[in-house]
């Protein structure tokens, strides 16, 4: 009879451990905790400005000279607050020169995360845990990946989306389905 449990509960062993190892590894994948350690820090400069390189030379005006290009134009602007992750930054809603719009965020420093994005909402901006989840609840426009969890980026707003409709702007995590930061978007 000994022997007969031993050979029954080895069987049982390996099957355990082969759940545990299973489910070890599917949770390291979807939590992926090793971000919560790493940072990618995103500097990229504002569309359509240029660094001058000289200042421009004194003289007389002549006529026929081509008057200067459109600068870009902030539209709206917040704040970013803190959500699930401690999240803080500007985010600036501009129109370039050439008419088209992008969502910039400014300063960001939040936490990295597995599948974050950049989202144009049209919800309420809300402190607490119950303004966690109110971003997919309503319309939204997913901009992209967030580039990096800290820096100054730009996110393009595609041509056939109306900005004025939207009146928010979330750091989510469309693997848990909360917001990690948002900012209210105050027309200027």
């Amino acid at each position: 009879m000994g022997r007969r449990r031993k050979a029954l509960a080895r069987p049982l062993v390996i099957g355990v451990l082969t759940v545990a190892v299973a489910g070890l590894g599917f949770g390291l994948y979807w939590f992926q905790p090793w971000k919560l350690w790493q940072d990618k820090t995103v500097q990229e400069a504002l569309p359509g400005t240029v660094a001058a390189s000289a200042p421009p030379t004194a003289g007389p005006a002549r006529s026929g000279t081509p008057s200067p290009a459109p600068k870009p134009r902030t539209l709206a602007s917040g704040v970013l607050i803190s959500h699930e992750h401690a999240t803080s930054g500007t985010v600036k809603l501009v129109r370039l020169a050439d008419g088209s719009h992008v969502v910039r965020l400014e300063n960001l420093d939040t936490s990295n995360g597995p599948d974050l994005r950049v989202w144009l909402t049209d919800a309420p901006v809300r402190e607490g845990r119950g303004g966690w989840h109110v971003f997919d609840d309503g319309a939204y426009v997913s901009l992209g990946r967030l580039k990096g969890n800290r820096g100054s980026q730009n996110y393009p707003v595609p041509a056939d989306v109306d900005p004025a409709d939207f009146t928010s702007v979330s750091i989510w995590c469309d693997r848990f389905d909360v917001s990690f930061g948002a900012a209210e978007l105050a027309r200027v």
